[in-house]
């Protein structure tokens, strides 16, 4: 018999990043009853798809399926820009998904991109010229002496260590992809937004203009960099149990 109080998290990676990431705040969410599935996307972490035959369609059709195989409604979270593919599988599934959550997290409104996001600000000075475009054209990487500064400038430096030699490189595709997203459908899903006050990736200005202009309720502010399920794992996982509950 199903516990009442148990919530099935689905919580997307973002760019560079893999499944990997949320390691710490699912083993605390998971100790505390609840369900956690944290996947790598297609060609990303441990997935070897050729990164070439990625798009956010295949990505977001991919969760979707992940989200169906539950056999429930789920929490479904995404940091960065597993905020894009959040809201693409909020498009396919919505009857699925009890709410979404942003974490520092691009909240992208139908016909915009994440390159489009990232222009309501000014980037900060440590993330200028941080990305390196692979000899293959499709994909980047971000300069190993940088990913501390970038993710994890408020994170364990053991963390940041680990973190630097797991990522891998990300399609561009993901930058560039508008979404196609429907008042009916993905708008009918609640929102909740978990904001970074010290993030060099997305810097709280960029966060707070996107929530302007698709509101969320709650919004939880952690004041930690872009990657609080390192740098404040416990903070974020209750978070989620508030959110959810």
């Amino acid at each position: 018999m199903a516990n009442a109080d148990m919530t099935t998290f689905v919580l997307i990676h973002g760019a560079w990043h893999g499944g990997w990431c949320w390691e710490r705040v699912a083993d605390l969410l998971e100790l505390r009853g609840h369900r956690v599935l944290a996947p790598d996307l297609p060609g990303m972490g441990a997935n070897k798809m050729p990164l070439a035959k990625v798009t956010l369609a295949s990505w977001s059709d991919f969760v979707a399926g992940l989200v169906l195989a539950t056999g429930e409604r789920v929490v479904l979270a995404g940091h960065s820009r597993g905020g894009i593919v959040i809201s693409e599988v909020a498009e396919r599934v919505p009857q699925f998904i009890s709410g979404l959550v942003y974490v520092a997290a691009f909240l992208t409104p139908s016909g915009k991109t994440l390159s489009d996001m990232l222009a309501l600000g000014e980037a900060r000075e440590v993330a200028k010229n941080a990305i390196d475009m692979r000899e293959d054209g499709i994909s980047s990487t971000i300069a190993p002496s940088r990913v501390g500064s970038i993710f994890y400038n408020t994170s364990p430096t053991a963390l940041q260590s680990r973190a630097a030699q797991l990522l891998t490189p990300e399609p561009m595709m993901s930058f560039v992809t508008a979404l196609s997203l429907s008042e009916g459908r993905f708008g009918s899903v609640k929102r909740a937004y978990i904001e970074c006050l010290q993030d060099n990736a997305i810097p709280i200005e960029i966060q707070r203009a996107m929530q302007s202009a698709l509101p969320c309720d709650p919004v939880i502010t952690l004041d930690c960099d872009h990657s609080p399920f390192y740098s404040q794992p416990e903070k974020l996982a209750e978070s989620f149990v508030k959110i959810a509950g």
